[in-house]
């Protein structure tokens, strides 16, 4: 059966180059916190990077993916390298050959410590993957307990050395603040274990607990103890101030980089600009036209085995909700959003938009509004939901 033929979209004034996305959905175990789309696999299905591979050859020929040329590549879970590295290595080398991409794109693979060896990160390396991130969470084998990992420190040790080896000079850790039984001096620690180490990026999340996960049901029984308020934002306040003397700058609300390893394609989902995912669960956004695709990925595979498209709900993004979402997204950069950026994109710009709204958030002194630009404060930082509801 041949695909249903798509609309086409016109891109918007002033479109920065898309993204291209694959999500891998299985993982060796399932997290306690994990609300994403991933299932526990010890044998991951052959069908579904078959799948994937059909979903490449499909977009690559589309009108909207011909036009553009792409500026980076991003493989995440789940657990991308539960397969072989030869495997992905493959899906990395039919992506470039089958887009557009500039001549530096930034090619990034997630990873847990316990799924990689120097073999499959030098078959990764060699096929132009040219960034790692690696989901280590704690540097404490008693918090990655209670959080459900399958990883201890020590592997994640071996990890952080295999990626080196293996030809990385790109690496991202992730870190969680906030978690049951973690104290202040506990998260110091992980903090000092992860710089010493030397990453070119740390992404240090604070523990959310969502619904329908076996840390929601604890919740919900008062079974589930959390450090208070107070405790959250002495870690947060750790976090800034440990990162920023090892030279890690605080580019986003929980991102911090070295100069020039900001991780440029998450940069473009807070710009709110163009991406394509492909994959069980995946969303695309094309010019304001947002879709995604069916989250089952056993029933992902076999639609697109059939032949068809594996979509299951897509909407055209009005303009005003698109700068509305690029107002917000853009709010959790430090830089803040630039208002040239958005008047070129759409006709508006935040200060004739949101009129009272904002003068309140100004004499608050939660925002920061410039000649050209707009920011969270340095009191609204840490209240950034709350004003970012505002601004919905």
């Amino acid at each position: 059966m041949a695909h249903p033929a798509l609309p086409i979209f016109t891109p918007a004034s002033g479109e920065e180059p898309p993204t291209l996305y694959l999500h891998i959905p299985f993982c060796k175990s399932r997290c306690a916190y994990c609300s994403f789309n991933s299932h526990a696999c010890q044998s991951p299905p052959a069908a579904y990077l078959a799948a994937l591979a059909s979903q490449i050859r499909y977009w690559s020929a589309q009108e909207w993916c011909r036009e553009r040329t792409f500026a980076t590549l991003f493989i995440g879970g789940g657990t991308p390298t539960i397969y072989q590295g030869h495997e992905l290595a493959g899906l990395v080398r039919q992506c470039l050959k089958s887009f557009n991409f500039r001549e530096d794109p930034e090619i990034t693979v997630e990873a847990n410590p316990n799924t990689v060896t120097v073999e499959a990160l030098t078959d990764l390396r060699r096929a132009g993957v040219n960034r790692l991130s690696l989901g280590v969470q704690a540097f404490s084998d008693r918090l990655l307990a209670g959080l459900g990992r399958s990883h201890t420190v020590a592997e994640a040790g071996l990890a952080i050395a295999a990626a080196r080896r293996g030809g990385f000079a790109n690496l991202n850790l992730d870190l969680m603040y906030g978690l049951p039984g973690q104290s202040v001096t506990d998260w110091r620690e992980s903090l000092d274990q992860a710089l010493a180490f030397g990453p070119e990026h740390l992404a240090c999340y604070e523990l959310t607990i969502e619904e329908g996960t076996p840390f929601g049901r604890l919740v919900e029984k008062g079974a589930l103890t959390l450090p208070g308020e107070e405790e959250g934002l002495a870690m947060a306040d750790l976090a800034h101030a440990l990162l920023a003397q090892a030279g890690l700058a605080r580019y986003e609300i929980s991102n911090y980089a070295a100069s020039g390893c900001q991780c440029r394609h998450n940069l473009n989902y807070w710009r709110n600009g163009s991406y394509l995912g492909l994959g069980a669960g995946a969303v695309s956004c094309l010019s304001g036209f947002r879709f995604s695709t069916v989250a089952e990925p056993g029933e992902f595979a076999g639609l697109v085995q059939s032949g068809e498209l594996p979509l299951s709900e897509g909407e055209c993004l009005p303009l005003a909700a698109r700068f509305r979402e690029s107002v917000v997204m853009g709010l959790r950069m430090l830089e803040g959003v630039s208002f040239a950026r958005l008047e070129r994109r759409f006709g508006l710009t935040p200060k004739g938009y949101y009129g009272k709204i904002l003068d309140d958030l100004e004499q608050q002194g939660l925002v920061a509004v410039g000649k050209d630009s707009l920011r969270l404060t340095k009191a609204g930082l840490p209240v950034a939901n709350q004003v970012l509801a505002r601004l919905v």
